[in-house]
């Protein structure tokens, strides 16, 4: 299914699941129809399953849009409490689209919880009261984090079963989602590396594949200047970044530092989620990543650059990426929005230092070109995730390599079959409405939800 197939049967008001590889333009069809419903004046809750990827799509984590914070099970008391609360209340009673961005990293359990307190205050029996609700992500990726102890907890009105993914949830099988698999690819433009990494999609990767992967292996010492590495421990990658700015001693260090304002939770959510850091320290040298998309200036989130200078009047840094382009990086806003207001905002120059990054905080970015170990490899697509952020084989340098590195979940294997079968499904009717039929249909949706079809 292309990107604008999947576009028009959003439009139409059905809940969708929209997934395809990385690189397939999930984010880039969920800000087109974001626009377009702005466009009609109906505002959607854009939410994601983790600070990182909230702050990518400029929205709130889900669990802090529906009341649930950090809660793994939910007493029937807990709901009333949550549909009591006058600000989440508020919230959601006026919602009619909800967007819920990496949707691999939600639990079972937590999309229950939010089906239940949604149903509870819009008073309705219907899949999340009736909210148009959109799933965006690809299973392939980092799974959730799951605590068996909460299992055991009693008096519970939701709690973890068996259930582990967002799929096998009652929630999933109730709200029935059309898929809407994106087959096009807009970031690895290497065919025989992405060749790899559908192997690794399909559980068919070879000797031949390992062979093709040992080329791009190399020692510590060949380690080329000035490029990120991947790692899958947090503690891995401070160690290298303070260690290398402080190898820079002939340089002054010039602090940035985070401004904020409006609603403190949701400040301190924007800047958990945030890959710069509240202060960011910066030497001329010093190895660097965008953490932000800015069309204007030709950089996206992971572009990567070296500090050559501080400008003399703004003071802001200037960057020359490996292109050979330089940019000056001005502060950029992150910010939550409700109803088109600003709820909480923060400002920082959207870099961070880039010797190293973690695996998990790479999700979602797109590389030239990376340094991984994958030796210490510890779950189910984190391989797949690190390997799937650059563009082509020859921007791949691998330091080490375990089994795991190439596997990926048995279960997930099994269901994206399914997916795949239910997209063509889906595109095969959809395919056969007019044109005519079609406008009928997102007309209709529009006037439904109380815009203005334009």
């Amino acid at each position: 299914m292309t990107q604008n197939e999947a576009l028009n049967i959003l439009k139409t008001g059905a809940c969708v699941f929209l997934t395809g590889e990385p690189g397939a333009g999930k984010t880039h069809t969920i800000n087109a129809f974001v626009s377009y419903l702005r466009e009609h004046d109906i505002e959607p809750a854009i939410t994601a399953s983790t600070g990182i990827a909230a702050t990518h799509i400029g929205g709130m984590t889900i669990h802090s849009w529906s009341g649930i914070g950090i809660k793994e099970t939910l007493s029937a008391q807990e709901l009333d409490k949550i549909a009591s609360s006058e600000y989440v209340n508020r919230r959601i009673r006026k919602t009619k689209v909800l967007i819920i961005d990496e949707i691999s990293m939600l639990r079972a359990d937590t999309l229950d919880m939010v089906d239940a307190v949604c149903r509870e205050i819009k008073q309705n029996s219907e899949p999340f009261g009736g909210i148009q609700v959109i799933l965006v992500g690809d299973f392939f990726q980092l799974p959730p984090i799951f605590k068996r102890e909460v299992a055991t907890k009693q008096n519970a009105l939701l709690s973890a079963k068996k259930a582990h993914f967002a799929f096998e949830s009652n929630a999933w099988r109730r709200l029935k989602p059309i898929v809407c698999y994106i087959t096009e690819q807009h970031r690895q433009d290497d065919s025989s590396f992405l060749e790899l990494l559908s192997a690794i999609r399909t559980d068919t990767v070879e000797e031949e594949h390992y062979e093709y992967m040992k080329e791009r292996f190399i020692e510590k010492t060949e380690i080329p200047e000035n490029t990120t590495k991947l790692y899958s421990h947090n503690l891995d990658v401070d160690k290298v970044n303070d260690m290398m700015l402080e190898k820079i001693t002939d340089e002054e260090s010039f602090p940035f530092i985070m401004d904020s304002e409006g609603n403190e939770a949701l400040v301190t959510m924007l800047k958990k989620g945030c890959l710069s850091p509240e202060v960011l320290n910066l030497k001329r040298g010093a190895v660097v990543m965008c953490t932000k998309n800015n069309q204007k200036e030709h950089f996206v989130n992971g572009t990567l650059g070296i500090v050559e200078e501080f400008d003399s009047i703004s003071g802001n840094p200037i960057i020359k990426t490996r292109s050979g382009k330089k940019i000056e990086i001005s502060p950029m806003e992150w910010v939550v929005e409700e109803n088109g207001k600003v709820k909480a905002m923060i400002s920082q120059v959207p870099l961070r230092l880039a010797w190293a990054v973690t695996i998990h905080k790479s999700q979602g970015m797109s590389m030239d070109a990376a340094v991984m170990d994958l030796s210490n490899v510890f779950e189910f697509g984190q391989g797949y995730v690190a390997l799937s952020r650059v563009r082509r084989l020859s921007g791949l340098y691998l330091l080490g390599m375990n089994h795991q590195a190439l596997k990926v979940h048995p279960q997930i294997l099994e269901q994206d079959k399914i997916f795949r079968t239910e997209s063509d499904s889906a595109e095969i009717t959809f395919g056969k409405l007019t044109k005519t039929e079609l406008n009928k249909m997102h007309k209709n949706f529009v006037i439904a939800l109380d815009g203005e079809w334009k």
